[in-house]
């Protein structure tokens, strides 16, 4: 089986040279001119030694930088999900899918513009409150509402791949219950996806105030995240590499959702939030300085064994 997934490797990586136990080809990340990633095929990892990118399961290299059709021939060796399968179901569901029409309110405002009014600057120290600052109002296109069902609310809008609006986030900054009113329509969406890079690793946090915190982060809109849902399979179909800081309180949900990943063979790392309970409630310089530090979750570590219960 050996020689066969080094065939894979030359194939997608072009020509290589052996030493001891390790294969040595160019690193498709770093393009470096030599042959700087070394690969040790009978112990599962890789690492380039010009820029630093390893891991510690060859079907995740595979899987972003090979074509897809050697993905599939590595995918036959071990016991992962297919995901030729994956994507057919995906392509299936979404030619069924009927789009959501959906509208900011009536009442809606912006504050990205020139504020004066007594509702924008009451909404306007409920953000400073949270740490938002004007290049978030600006970024995320943050308005409120000062009339209607959504009245007295921060209103932050998404839009999918194609720019159109699709969901949007009803905070309330006065007290009101419930704290969200978001419109009567599936939040089964990525939200913001026309925003999201998906050529570098992608950070799913809980809430849109967790993603403010972030770079290149998608809310769940929530703590669960299933596997038919339009975020997750974005994730598989892109092949991307992801981080993952949900709060303390969703552990468990956290848990599950790494194993899934994990299982359709997405290159998982841990932020740990040390002692803050939330992701919205740390400063960005600090929720970067934990995703610097963030940690691989492995197949053989304590959090994938727990799950296989």
């Amino acid at each position: 089986m050996e020689r066969e997934k080094v065939e894979i490797l030359e194939r997608s990586f072009g020509r290589f040279f052996k030493t001891g136990e390790e294969y040595l080809f160019k690193c498709p990340k770093c393009e470096h001119s030599k042959r700087k990633l070394s690969v040790n095929v009978d112990k599962n990892v890789f690492k380039c030694w010009i820029c630093g990118y390893s891991g510690i399961d060859i079907s995740a290299l595979v899987k972003r930088y090979a074509p897809y059709s050697e993905y599939s021939k590595w995918a036959s060796f071990e016991e992962v999900v297919d995901l030729a399968r994956f994507e057919d179901i995906f392509s299936t569901e979404v030619q069924k899918e009927e789009k959501s029409i959906v509208h900011l309110p009536e009442s809606f405002k912006t504050l990205t513009g020139k504020t004066g009014s007594f509702g924008a600057r009451h909404a306007l120290s409920y953000l400073k409150g949270r740490g938002i600052d004007r290049e978030d109002i600006l970024k995320w296109k943050i308005g409120y509402c000062d009339a209607g069902d959504y009245a007295k609310r921060i209103c932050i809008p998404s839009f999918d791949e194609n720019g159109d609006l699709n969901y949007f986030i009803a905070r309330s900054y006065a007290g009101h219950f419930p704290k969200y009113k978001n419109p009567p329509v599936s939040r089964d969406v990525v939200f913001n996806d026309l925003y999201i890079d998906w050529d570098e690793p992608v950070v799913l946090v809980e809430g849109v105030f967790d993603a403010m915190r972030a770079e290149n982060a998608i809310p769940i809109l929530g703590s669960s995240l299933g596997v038919n849902s339009k975020l997750f399979r974005k994730i598989v179909k892109c092949r991307k590499e992801v981080y993952i800081a949900l709060d303390s309180d969703a552990e468990h949900k956290e848990r599950k959702i790494v194993k899934n990943l994990m299982d359709y063979d997405v290159e998982v790392r841990k932020i740990s939030l040390g002692s803050y309970l939330d992701v919205g409630d740390m400063p960005k310089e600090t929720f970067l300085k934990l995703q610097k530090e963030a940690t691989v979750v492995d197949n053989t570590d304590y959090l994938y064994q727990y799950l296989n219960f």
